[in-house]
């Protein structure tokens, strides 16, 4: 819904500061709106759509459909005190997702993580959290991936570096169930390759990044990157072009699905 009404709006020849002007609202309300860091009323977005021209189409009932769906609290509002908005803004985008394409250099990606994994990693990031933060961002993260479960689950395609699955988060035995979890999880619509050490650099070296499709043809791809300072999005178009390509490029450098399962044995093995 945000990459859609940004889309309109440009699509209007309006820039931020003269839709507001037209809409009498303060410059900065619709860059909350657009960044994610304003949730927009259903009125809002019936104005910003009679300011854009939208009117009497599929596209506008359905985006407000969304406003008003988007209203509604989902499982991670009782866990706000610790998450950052965009962290439940992305929370919120995965759950609707029909497609997940991930990319991690260093770690395990958060759906196929378990929970001691996930305990050791929060544990050993960059923020300094109470015990109680860390249950409650563990928790975060095994909610999350319920999504796998669902009739309508969406595709999972994760691409691993293999230093991810070759760093001992949480001791061996930690490491081992982690590993375990991984040739268990990657069946039907979850697709994983890890790309070899030896492979050298490749598209992923500069970092992690998870993208995401949606089932409405109407909808953009969007990019989502974490990082200490913040956490990040793409949804230019072109810019989101730029990683799609990479991942293409990604799963060509990396191993089939099946000599990953045998470099996971292997590490299994090694530990």
């Amino acid at each position: 819904m945000i990459t859609e009404l940004k889309q309109l709006r440009e699509r209007a020849k309006l820039t931020q500061e003269q839709a507001a002007e037209h809409l009498v609202w303060h410059h900065t309300k619709i860059f909350r709106i657009e960044t994610g860091r304003t949730l927009p009323h259903p009125n809002d977005v019936r104005a910003m759509l009679d300011v854009y021209g939208v009117e009497g189409t599929i596209q506008r009932e359905a985006l407000i459909q969304l406003a008003k769906d988007a209203r509604k609290k989902g499982w991670w509002y009782s866990y706000r005190d610790v998450l950052a908005s965009k962290y439940e803004m992305y929370i919120g985008l995965e759950a609707e997702a029909s497609a997940i394409s991930t990319f991690e250099l260093a770690v395990i990606p958060g759906l196929l993580q378990t929970p001691d994994y996930a305990h050791a990693l929060i544990r050993g990031g960059p923020d300094e959290l109470e015990p109680e933060e860390i249950t409650r961002r563990v928790e975060v993260r095994t909610h999350r991936q319920a999504i796998l479960s669902k009739p309508d689950r969406p595709q999972l395609w994760a691409i691993l570096d293999e230093a991810a699955i070759r760093r001992i988060v949480g001791g061996p035995a930690v490491m081992k169930a982690q590993l375990k979890h991984l040739l268990e999880s990657t069946h039907g619509k979850t697709t994983l390759q890890v790309i070899p050490l030896k492979q050298g650099a490749h598209p992923g070296t500069t970092g992690p990044f998870i993208l995401l499709d949606f089932p409405r043809a109407t909808d953009l791809q969007v990019v989502y990157m974490e990082t200490i300072g913040g956490n990040l999005w793409v949804d230019k178009p072109e810019e989101v072009a730029r990683y799609s390509v990479a991942f293409d490029h990604l799963r060509a450098v990396a191993l089939s699905p099946d000599d990953t399962r045998d470099m996971l044995n292997a590490a299994i093995t090694d530990l």
